[in-house]
């Protein structure tokens, strides 16, 4: 898939998923496969006023390339001058945030609220091109309505103001998640765009991303929610598209990435913020296997890495005894 003058390797991307699309979880989708990976949802007024935490939200190291940083906000020259920021930190593409419905992202005219308003819409776009060699991309929902009638329209917006590629989640900005996306957005919208088009939503299994690809045409597939604790879901879908036995997530793998995890979340956010995140994030990795409720109470006060690596080695034993007996 090529966007602007970035080729990925595939055609498989992962969602930017707030609080989650760190760098450590980014390295784990690009381990498995992962064409195109996305940072967590960055906030362009803490950009260009020199928030820490969000400056840091930019740490990449050049494993994880191409890389897509998005950023929101609704003030056409800070957006500008957050994507300059974002180019000379090293990304590979920009990518602006038409699809977040939170309620405080919805307050400060952000996300989905530019969907309303198409003329700040063009400022922003325009104003982020003119500011930005790299390639320039947004990430829409339907919109307000089901018709898909304001998606349509700000993707020929996107297109006229020299966006590099769209992607497309097909729900309501009301629905959240809830409900099933409707993919015939994706496939309307794909029809009258030259652009590439990278479809989102609903994509569990590689089925779902081959079927996406086959019912939109669309030109990539986005996963998010499924690649959470399922990193090798990107692998699977590789192989399911190649006609290849699927590379499954078995126990072995599924420890492996958890003790990847926890050592790259120590290196890149140090021991004490990591471990606290740690408590809650490697439950996703466990779900579904044996002894997952041990596992869960065991790590609820984990306070080193040694001591969760120990804790993700003593649960390997486990499930390995079980699976002897």
């Amino acid at each position: 898939m090529k966007i602007g003058t970035v080729e990925t390797s595939n055609f498989t991307v992962l969602a930017p998923l707030a609080g989650i699309t760190n760098l450590p979880m980014r390295l784990l989708a690009k381990s498995a496969g992962c064409g195109l990976v996305c940072s967590e949802m960055i906030s362009s007024n803490g950009l260009v006023y020199g928030s820490g935490k969000t400056v840091t939200l930019l740490d990449s190291i050049p494993d994880e390339k191409p890389l897509s940083v998005q950023i929101f906000g609704s003030d056409p020259q800070i957006m500008a001058d957050a994507a300059r920021i974002v180019q000379d930190s090293g990304a590979d593409i920009v990518d602006i945030n038409f699809g977040c419905s939170v309620k405080k992202i919805l307050k400060s005219n952000s996300g989905s609220a530019l969907m309303k308003d198409p003329v700040l819409a063009r400022r922003i776009l325009e104003s982020v091109r003119q500011a930005i060699t790299i390639p320039l991309t947004i990430k829409i929902r339907t919109g307000w309505e089901p018709t898909g009638k304001q998606a349509m329209e700000i993707a020929r917006l996107a297109q006229d103001c020299g966006v590099d590629a769209i992607t497309v989640h097909p729900r309501t900005a009301t629905q959240g998640f809830r409900g099933e996306a409707d993919w015939s957005v994706i496939r309307a919208i794909k029809k009258v765009l030259k652009l590439p088009v990278i479809g989102n939503g609903d994509v569990t299994t590689p089925a779902d991303a081959l079927r996406m690809r086959h019912e939109t045409g669309c030109d990539g597939v986005m996963v998010g929610r499924a690649a959470i604790g399922n990193p090798m879901i990107f692998a699977e879908i590789l192989a399911a598209a190649r006609g290849l036995p699927a590379t499954a997530m078995n126990d072995g793998r599924r420890i492996d990435m958890m003790l990847g995890y926890l050592r790259d979340s120590v290196h890149y956010l140090g021991e004490k913020t990591a471990c606290r995140m740690m408590r809650s994030r490697l439950c996703w990795f466990v779900k579904g296997m044996r002894n997952a409720g041990q596992f869960r109470n065991a790590i609820r006060f984990i306070a080193s890495e040694q001591e969760a690596a120990d804790l993700i080695r003593r649960y390997a034993d486990s499930i390995s005894a079980c699976t002897e007996n």
